[in-house]
């Protein structure tokens, strides 16, 4: 896993917001939503719509994750 929105989820509850809701405010198509949800690559103008329903920028609703061959292969 490269990429972590748990971030995002823990802002749609600070913020007393449902998945669904945020996929209607944000116009995101079900499929992208699943694909937050697997923490699966989602497109840079995605994330701009989430920010700016939000109010947020990227750092508070992702986060990087790198694999733990990445992380041990430099040694």
């Amino acid at each position: 896993m490269a990429v972590s929105y748990k971030r995002l989820w823990i802002k749609l509850a600070e913020k007393e917001m449902s998945r669904a809701d945020l996929r209607k405010k944000a116009e995101i198509a079900p499929n992208t939503m699943t694909k937050l949800g697997k923490n699966e690559y989602v497109a840079m103008p995605i994330l701009d719509k989430i920010c700016k329903k939000l109010g947020t920028d990227y750092g508070e609703i992702m986060e990087y994750v790198p694999d733990k061959e990445e992380s041990m292969g430099d040694k």
